[in-house]
C-alpha cells in the first residue's frame, strides 16, 4: 500500500473521529436498529384482547373461557352484554376479536352439537389468522378433554381416535423464535444502508466543502481517491457485521452454524454493492440531503422486495420478478441459510454468484462515473 493511499485512509478516519455524529451513526445505530427489530419486527401474535359475551353463564361455558384464558393466544380484556358492544369495542381497535356462546350452550353441549360465534377484526390480517388458528386449535383441544372426561366417567372402552396422526418437527428454528428470523435481515440491512449512505454524504461532504478540487490537483490517482474513500466503510461495515453477529448470537441466543469466515467473506462482498450505490448516489446529488435521499429511494424498495418483513411467496408476481433486482433478496438467503441452517457454499451459490454479478456490475458503473466526473 503506497503513502498516497495510506494518507487518504488516514485521513478519512480522522475525519470519521472528529464528526461525533457519524461515529455514533456508525456504532450505536446498528445495536439500537438489533434491539428495535429483534424485540418489535415479530409474527408472533400474544395476547389479543378478546371480548366475550357469554349468554349461557353455565359452568360448561365458564369452562369454554378457561380454555382461552390458559392459552397466551387471548387476553379476556372485555365481558359484554349485548352484540352492538361487541361491535363498538372491535371497530374501535379495542378488542380483535370475540366470542358469543349461546343461552343453550350447556343442553347442546350435552348433546354433542354445541356451537359458539368467533368473530375477528380483518383490518390486521397476522393477528386475524392467528386468532383464527389459536381458536380452532382451542376448541378442537377443549373437545378432546370433554369427550375423555365423558368416557373415564361412563367406564366405556370405546376410543375416538383421528383417522390420521400428524406428527410434527421443525427443522433449524424449533421454538419459531422470530428474532433468529430478523436478526440476519438486520445485517443485511445495517451493510447497506450504512454503506450506502455514509459513502454517499463522505464524498458529497467533500464537494459541498471545495476539498474535493484540493483532492484533485494533488498527484493522487482517482483509482487511489475511490479506494481511499472507501476503505474505511468497509473496515467499519466488517466491525458492524461481528457486532451485530456477536450480540445476536449472546443476548438473542441466535445460532451462527455456518462457517464464520465464509460468513464475513460474503458480507463483504455484499459490502461492495452498498458502497457503489453510495458512490453512484454521490455522482448524482449535489448535497447531503440530496445524497441521503437518493440513497433511500433504493433502500426502502430493497427492504420490502427482499423479503426481509415479508414473505416473497406471498407476494404478486410482479413484485417476484422486481425482487431479483434487488441485491439484498440474495445476500438474506445467503446469510440466513449459514447462520440457521449451517449450509455449505455450495447449497447457495445461485445466490453468491447472482450477488457478486450484482457487487461487480454497481461498483464498477459507480467507479466509471465517479472517475468521469473527477475529470
Amino acid at each position: 500500500m503506497n503513502s498516497r493511499l495510506t494518507s487518504i485512509i488516514r485521513k478519512e478516519f480522522i475525519q470519521i473521529f472528529r464528526d461525533m455524529r457519524t461515529l455514533v451513526m456508525i456504532l450505536v445505530i446498528p445495536i439500537m436498529q438489533l434491539f428495535l427489530l429483534g424485540y418489535s419486527a415479530t409474527n408472533d401474535v400474544r395476547n389479543i384482547p378478546l371480548a366475550v359475551l357469554d349468554r349461557s353463564r353455565s359452568v360448561e361455558s365458564r369452562a369454554l373461557l378457561d380454555s382461552y384464558r390458559a392459552a397466551d393466544y387471548f387476553r379476556i380484556a372485555y365481558s359484554v352484554e349485548s352484540e352492538s358492544e361487541i361491535e363498538d369495542l372491535i371497530s374501535r381497535g379495542e378488542a380483535r376479536a370475540a366470542v358469543i356462546i349461546p343461552p343453550d350452550y350447556a343442553q347442546r353441549l350435552s348433546d354433542g352439537n354445541a356451537q359458539v360465534a368467533f368473530i375477528l377484526d380483518g383490518s390486521d390480517p397476522t393477528s386475524a389468522s392467528t386468532a383464527l388458528s389459536a381458536a380452532q386449535l382451542i376448541s378442537q383441544m377443549h373437545s378432546t378433554e370433554i369427550l375423555t372426561e365423558k368416557f373415564s366417567r361412563t367406564g366405556s372402552s370405546i376410543r375416538v381416535q383421528p383417522p390420521v396422526e400428524v406428527r410434527t418437527t421443525v427443522w433449524y428454528n424449533p421454538d419459531m423464535v422470530s428474532a433468529h428470523f430478523m436478526i440476519p435481515g438486520v445485517i443485511g440491512m445495517i451493510l447497506y444502508a450504512i454503506a450506502a449512505i455514509l459513502t454517499a454524504t463522505s464524498v458529497v461532504r467533500e464537494r459541498e466543502r471545495g476539498t474535493i478540487e484540493q483532492l484533485i490537483v494533488t498527484p493522487i490517482r482517482s483509482w487511489e481517491l475511490i479506494v481511499g474513500k472507501l476503505m474505511p466503510y468497509v473496515i467499519l461495515g466488517f466491525i458492524n457485521t461481528i457486532e451485530v453477529l456477536a450480540v445476536g448470537h449472546w443476548w438473542f441466543g441466535m445460532p451462527i452454524r455456518g462457517d464464520l469466515g465464509l460468513i464475513l467473506l460474503l458480507s463483504s462482498v455484499f459490502l461492495v454493492t452498498g458502497l457503489g450505490i453510495g458512490l453512484f448516489a454521490s455522482t448524482i446529488a449535489n448535497t447531503q440531503q440530496e445524497a441521503m435521499l437518493t440513497v433511500w429511494m433504493t433502500l426502502l424498495p430493497s427492504i420490502f422486495l427482499s423479503g426481509f418483513f415479508f414473505p416473497l411467496e406471498a407476494m404478486p408476481k410482479i413484485l417476484q420478478w422486481l425482487s431479483y433486482l434487488v441485491p439484498l433478496r440474495y445476500y438474506l438467503v445467503i446469510i440466513r441459510s449459514l447462520l440457521l441452517k449451517g449450509v455449505g457454499l455450495d447449497m447457495i451459490q445461485f445466490d453468491v454468484i447472482a450477488m457478486t454479478l450484482f457487487a461487480v456490475g454497481i461498483m464498477t458503473a459507480a467507479a466509471l462515473r465517479f472517475r468521469k466526473r473527477l475529470d
